[in-house]
C-alpha cells in the first residue's frame, strides 16, 4: 500500500472510531468520551481509564493501548488484523472498551 493510501484508510479508521464513540456517548447511560489530535484517538471512561488509538505511518499500522496491554493491527486488504493473530481491530476494540466500561460497547466500521 502506498503511504497515501495508507494515511487515506487510517484517517478513516480513526474517524470512524471517533464518530462511533461518540454516538455511544450520546446514545447509552455510559460516560465515555473520544477526542482526536491528529492521528491519534484518545477514549476516555468514566472511571479515569483511557484507551488511546494511533496510526503509524513508518510501519502502515494501527496502535491500540488499553488497559489490557498494547496491539498492533496491519491492514490485510479488507480489514486491521492484529499482527499477532488475535484478531480484528474493531473486535478488539469493543472488546477492550467494553471491559474498561464495565459494560457493553460496539464499535463497528
Amino acid at each position: 500500500m502506498s503511504p497515501s493510501e495508507f494515511l487515506a484508510l487510517a484517517d478513516e479508521t480513526l474517524n470512524t472510531i471517533e464518530d462511533a464513540i461518540s454516538t455511544v456517548g450520546d446514545t447509552t447511560d455510559l460516560d465515555i468520551e473520544a477526542t482526536r489530535s491528529g492521528n491519534v484517538v484518545t477514549i476516555d471512561f468514566a472511571n479515569g481509564s483511557k484507551i488511546i488509538v494511533n496510526s503509524q505511518e513508518p510501519m502502515q499500522e494501527i496502535w491500540l493501548a488499553a488497559k489490557s496491554g498494547g496491539f498492533h493491527f496491519k491492514w490485510d486488504g479488507n480489514a486491521w488484523m492484529d499482527t499477532k493473530g488475535a484478531g480484528e481491530f474493531f473486535a478488539a476494540l469493543s472488546k477492550y472498551a467494553s471491559e474498561q466500561a464495565g459494560a457493553p460497547v460496539i464499535v463497528k466500521a
